[in-house]
């Protein structure tokens, strides 16, 4: 009932008409007193179902106050012109790149993206400082250039004393039994 009677007041209070888009929505805008501040209250009336999606972006801006200045006919003429050589514009590179990909596709040409295959291995251990392993390198035990495997490991660690300090990271972390200063 009062949305009713809010509606009835509006038409007979002071409202103007700001304009209307394409497709036929019609925005009104009306000076009102807030708590002692005037304040400028605007509004979208739809034409037919109401439907949001069907205000253009300039409108809703205005609507929310983003703009000052309602936008004009002339300025959403041109609007509506730039999106539709966008459109056109959009279309002609799909065309394009479709007609490209087809030729490459017919020549078998493979087009390279400058992507590589993936790290260097050896240059990173070199960053490392740990000794590089190459073809025939044998150390005299007949191990690979100085990597040991997973059983010398272990048990050069039960050699060690145990820490009160974590050790590891990754997979081969310990937790210690490290307490903070008291």
């Amino acid at each position: 009932m009062r949305r009713l009677l809010g509606r009835i007041s509006g038409l007979i209070t002071n409202r103007t008409i700001v304009g209307t888009d394409k497709s036929g929505n019609r925005y009104f805008t009306r000076n009102e007193e807030l708590d002692g501040i005037m304040k400028e209250k605007r509004w979208v009336v739809f034409k037919g179902e109401e439907d949001p999606t069907s205000i253009p972006v300039e409108w809703i801006c205005w609507l929310n106050g983003q703009r000052k200045r309602a936008p004009t006919p002339e300025e959403m003429l041109d609007l509506d012109a730039r999106r539709e050589r966008v459109k056109q514009n959009v279309a002609l590179l799909k065309k394009e790149e479709e007609e490209r990909r087809a030729k490459e596709g017919s020549t078998g040409k493979r087009v390279s993206t400058g992507k590589t295959s993936g790290p260097d291995l050896k240059s990173f251990i070199r960053q490392v400082g740990a000794p590089v392993p190459t073809e025939g390198d044998e150390t005299v035990d007949g191990t690979m250039g100085g990597l040991r495997d997973s059983h010398e490991k272990e048990a050069e660690k039960a050699k060690e004393p145990e820490s009160s300090e974590p050790m590891g990271s990754g997979a081969s972390f310990r937790p210690g039994t490290w307490q903070p200063p008291s």
